[in-house]
């Protein structure tokens, strides 16, 4: 069978191809040189163009793998270059992504999950390796919903058992404000508006230190936590210019999202603050409100420790006095207690639910999630029919308990049986 090009040794162009065995030969029919043999095998690139090589020419390695893996390999390496993470990263994550391609947990899940193993596989390493990316930001690289990406990532370190530590709160907060743009002088940036780096990070860690001691961070998502927090102490900063200045409008001058539950989180932080300021002496003769709090977020965060001690104890003398009544006459009041708390005194001695229901009275220092508990869906009225008895109903364990009897009560009924 006739080929293309000539003969380099006599420039004939009588080129044939010969099956010697099983490999393909390409022969000069005038004078027998064999001008090409051993065309076992191809590489991808080679594929491509549909093209054959020899197999001393082709790359044995990459042979052994799939089209997949290798695909998801080449996907790892681009994710960090764009994350310009160090080569040892690299490595890392790629040998993560071939245990996990090959193990058979993630044989029958759908494309889209393979496709985002590769991430969270750089993502595990960043974590090991203590670098600071959020797994926001590895989805918005992928494209990927945050909530499926996080239910491959537990799978992945469920199944390949890998030990990952968490991320510090500080980390987070200097990888997040790494992406705003108040840093530099810009176009669509007020002058004003402008803030120094080093200062926004050290307010924001103080706000968001103040947070973790008040449980707003425990069993939430911190980037709407941190996100507050910035805009803070953005406003504290300089508060004459910024204080017009909205959360969204602060977000979207910053190049970042605004998280839905952010509004929560910030208007809990406002709160926390107006307590701490109640107690601070010299601002007790200023109207402070949720505005104004944000110009002394200084002196606050300064003296912190005294003034949640301050703002927060008060109410929790009042329920220790309260958990022990009887040490205490009906006439007597806690010590310790504001005068409003002593002149409210009932029988029962020292009270407080009438000081907690009061607005603005001191609280104890619990989580949002028992000031605030969600209501609960109220069960629809049992109608005639249901309530009705027919004699079919199950009878729960407890109430099976009520007929069981102990040995004392056997042998009291076996006597009474007895009994003519």
């Amino acid at each position: 069978m006739a080929a293309r090009g000539r003969c380099p040794g006599c420039g004939s162009a009588a080129l044939v191809e010969d099956a010697h065995y099983a490999q393909q030969q390409l022969v000069c029919a005038a004078c027998g040189c064999v001008l090409a043999e051993g065309l076992l095998t191809t590489t991808y690139a080679e594929e491509e163009h549909l093209r054959e090589v020899a197999y001393s020419q082709s790359t044995g390695q990459k042979e052994q793998l799939s089209r997949c893996l290798q695909q998801g390999i080449r996907r790892v390496q681009d994710l960090c270059k764009v994350l310009q993470l160090p080569r040892v990263f690299e490595e890392t994550a790629v040998s993560y992504f071939q245990r996990a391609v090959q193990h058979p947990s993630f044989h029958l899940v759908s494309l889209e999950k393979k496709e985002l193993l590769g991430g969270c596989c750089v993502f595990v390493t960043c974590r090991q390796h203590n670098w600071p990316v959020t797994m926001g930001t590895i989805c918005s690289l992928l494209y990927a919903k945050q909530e499926l990406f996080a239910s491959v990532y537990l799978s992945l370190q469920k199944e390949l058992e890998l030990s990952v530590p968490a991320l510090s709160l500080a980390d987070l907060v200097k990888t997040h404000l790494n992406s705003f743009r108040l840093f530099q002088h810009a176009a669509d940036v007020p002058a004003p508006f402008v803030e120094d780096k080093e200062k926004m990070v050290t307010r924001t860690m103080q706000i968001v230190e103040l947070a973790s001691e008040t449980w707003l961070v425990t069993g939430r998502h911190p980037v709407p936590i941190v996100t507050a927090a910035a805009f803070l102490s953005w406003q504290s900063l300089q508060p004459a210019a910024r204080l017009t200045c909205t959360f969204a409008r602060f977000c979207k001058l910053a190049g970042v999202d605004l998280p839905p539950p952010a509004h929560l989180r910030l208007k809990e932080l406002l709160e926390i603050l107006l307590r701490m300021a109640s107690q601070l002496a010299w601002l007790r003769v200023f109207n402070v409100d949720k505005k104004t709090v944000v110009k002394h977020i200084g002196d606050l965060l300064q003296h912190r420790i005294f003034l949640l001690k301050k703002a927060f104890c008060l109410e929790d003398r009042e329920e220790q006095c309260a958990a022990a009544p009887g040490e205490d006459s009906p006439g007597e009041v806690c010590p310790g207690s504001p005068p409003a708390a002593q002149g409210a005194v009932q029988e029962d001695g020292c009270p407080s639910e009438g000081k907690r229901q009061r607005e603005g009275g001191p609280r104890p220092l619990l989580p949002p999630c028992l000031i605030n508990p969600r209501k609960r869906l109220r069960t629809a009225a049992p109608s005639a029919s249901d309530s009705a008895i027919t004699g079919d109903e199950p009878i729960s364990d407890s109430e099976i308990e009520q007929y069981l009897r102990g040995p004392a009560e056997i042998r009291a009924f076996r006597k009474a049986k007895a009994w003519p």
